[in-house]
């Protein structure tokens, strides 16, 4: 099976580094907005949540993971509909194979722009400094490609079952390489 081209680059906003995916969907921007935040239609490419965002507070579920994938909190940093959300989560999550190394926080943002009927996506998430930064995105990068291409599908009409992990796996060489030399 061949890999799928990894699109992620390498961005710094003061200092930090940061992951940077981007796609295009040929769908208006609420349409999309609507994909991302309500929990339905989020069920259908990644995961579903629960909980009031104006708390500031959301349970969130990876139910692309599987089943017994337990939900996690995330603080709610930025809710501007239909173009802006971030979060971050309040447990520090492993980046080692074995899940004994280091820690770091998931922090990510969506940014959503529309023109002639195409929405931008810019999906961002904020890394460690360093070793473990680069072993954060080598783990966390083929994922957001398959689930941004699994949000793709949706709009494209391609079944989301279509978009297959194997073809994601091999693309950990292409992020150690792009924040290595960072």
């Amino acid at each position: 099976m061949t890999t799928t081209p990894m699109t992620g680059r390498r961005e710094e906003r003061d200092g930090t580094p940061l992951l940077v995916i981007e796609r295009e969907l040929r769908a208006p921007v609420e349409d999309v907005w609507a994909a991302c935040t309500d929990p339905t239609r989020m069920e259908r490419w990644i995961g579903t949540w629960s909980g009031d965002p104006a708390s500031g507070v959301v349970s969130f579920r990876m139910t692309a993971e599987g089943e017994d994938v337990p939900a996690e909190e995330m603080d709610v940093l930025a809710c501007e509909p239909p173009h802006r959300f971030a979060v971050r989560g309040r447990d520090p999550q492993p980046f080692s194979e074995d899940g004994s190394g280091e820690t770091a926080y998931w922090e990510m943002e969506l940014e959503l722009r529309e023109h002639d009927g195409v929405t931008a996506l810019r999906f961002v998430q904020v890394l460690a400094p360093g070793d473990l930064g680069v072993e954060m995105v080598s783990s966390v990068g083929p994922g957001w490609e398959y689930y941004l291409d699994r949000l793709a599908a949706t709009f494209s009409g391609d079944p989301v079952e279509t978009v297959a992990w194997q073809r994601y796996e091999g693309g950990a060489g292409h992020y150690r390489e792009q924040f290595t030399r960072g």
